[in-house]
């Protein structure tokens, strides 16, 4: 990496995942490293009680860190003391996935905290006499040690990466006092990068309020800052516009929920590709490999969908929704609401889509949502809502407005992505080149704190 000097010789590692490293440094497998061998949490599911020890899974493996608030559950006092014969995790211990989707994400333990762990997390635990678990820790953040893991799971209905094969994966290791200063050094240059992604993280999140807060605005006064107001009748509405028109949805839009999926779905007549809620994103509407139904002729007019339509989910996200733009026929299924104006001389999709949006997001459907296991709101409570409609032309205006803007919002938002991905890969390019020597670090030394005199101030 530019700006860092390497070593002055360096070796073939002997080693198929890591290729060159200084002269007087070794790889070795994981198994030759560790204190204890590699274990893992119970393979049974516990009983799970409203308190005592957290009981942590993958899930609490976030963004290298161990997330607390995603524990599974709690387990009892005397389950700890079973489950700690095989597995009871100590500060320093580094975790990492074994099966699922995260396989290969890691965390270290940084509390004294008491707590256990399930199967699919594996426990590894550094011989402090031959590695300093923070040096332990960023080997295994590396490029060369994640590459070896994707190589090295099985590949099932989910990634998969056995005990057996993680301990004969390869870190580096030079000597001890070499391995905390470099440790030092990526734990002060990567805190760095680690507070511009979380500023840039929270610049992403003030966009997302700004922007629900330009469209809230919009949809519920209008762009006219002098226009005259009136009481809206409808408490989170507040006033709107004295040229408003205040209705329940239905005056102004069918609500059609679509079609019930049967246990034969095709029964020869007329087969159809249609939507489901999962294919409705806000703002965009997946078209491909859509599956197949039968819509008889009865039905086709009911169920099709026409350039135009409001698509609205029926659960899930409730309200999440989008236009369809489409000109090919296609039908919806009843996980959908279709909202087509009763005049569209009258009404725009566009401007109701952004209503909507606002409504989500302000959390205006939970109430009326029937909760079973999945909240759904019904057609009935959804026509009766009631919303605040400008002219046509006043319609159109706040819609094209608001595209712009929203436009703008996300092209903000995706540069700071960019940006975000960047830094990350920055990131792990320097963890990757201080563990195996490609950069020598062992004269660094972390800045002197700035100090201010009286004279200064």
């Amino acid at each position: 990496m530019s700006g860092y000097e390497g070593y002055s010789t360096y070796k073939h590692a002997q080693s198929k995942w890591v290729d060159f490293i200084p002269n007087d440094w070794e790889t070795l497998p994981l198994k030759f490293i560790v204190k204890i061998r590699i274990t893992d949490g119970p393979h049974e599911t516990p009983i799970f009680t409203d308190s005592g020890v957290p009981f942590l899974s993958a899930e609490a493996v976030k963004n290298n860190k161990l997330d607390f608030t995603r524990r599974r559950g709690f387990i009892s006092e005397y389950l700890h003391r079973e489950y700690s014969r095989k597995c009871l995790p100590k500060r320093n211990d580094v975790f990492m996935v074994k099966s699922g989707n995260t396989t290969g994400n890691l965390a270290m333990v940084e509390t004294d905290l008491e707590f256990n762990i399930w199967s699919p997390l594996a426990l590894i635990r550094a011989n402090t006499d031959l590695m300093a678990p923070r040096f332990l820790y960023f080997s295994m953040l590396s490029n060369f040690f994640r590459n070896s893991v994707e190589l090295s799971w099985s590949q099932g209905t989910q990634p998969n990466i056995g005990m057996g094969v993680i301990e004969n994966l390869h870190v580096c290791r030079p000597s001890l006092d070499e391995q905390q200063k470099i440790a030092n050094f990526l734990d002060h240059e990567t805190a760095k990068i680690d507070t511009l992604i979380e500023k840039q993280q929270q610049l992403i999140k003030l966009l997302k309020e700004k922007r629900q807060a330009v469209i809230s605005h919009a949809v519920t006064k209008g762009l006219n800052p002098d226009a005259p107001m009136k009481d809206s009748g409808v408490e989170w509405l507040g006033e709107v516009p004295a040229h408003w028109v205040t209705t329940k949805l239905s005056n102004r839009f069918i609500v059609q929920l679509g079609k019930m999926l049967d246990d034969k779905k095709i029964t020869g007549e007329f087969l159809g590709e249609y939507l489901r809620n999962t294919d409705v994103q806000w703002g965009s509407i997946n078209t491909n490999n859509l599956p197949k139904m039968d819509f008889r002729s009865s039905e086709r007019e009911r169920f099709t969908v026409k350039t135009g339509d409001l698509l609205v989910c029926e659960g899930g996200e409730i309200g999440r929704c989008a236009i369809w733009t489409d000109v090919s026929e296609c039908f919806y299924q009843k996980a959908l609401h279709r909202l087509r104006p009763i005049n569209s001389a009258k009404d725009s999709s566009d401007f109701l889509y952004f209503v909507l949006f606002t409504s989500v997001h302000q959390g205006r459907f939970l109430s009326a949502a029937e909760k079973a296991t999945i909240a759904h709101l019904p057609a009935e409570a959804f026509r009766r809502y009631i919303f605040a409609f400008p002219p046509n032309e006043e319609q159109v205006a706040i819609a094209t407005y608001l595209k712009a803007k929203c436009d703008a919002f996300e092209q903000m938002e995706n540069s700071i992505a960019i940006q975000n991905s960047l830094l990350k890969e920055r990131r792990t390019a320097l963890i990757s080149a201080a563990v195996t020597g490609k950069i020598d670090v062992r004269n660094w030394q972390p800045p002197k704190p700035s100090t201010t005199t009286s004279k200064d101030v």
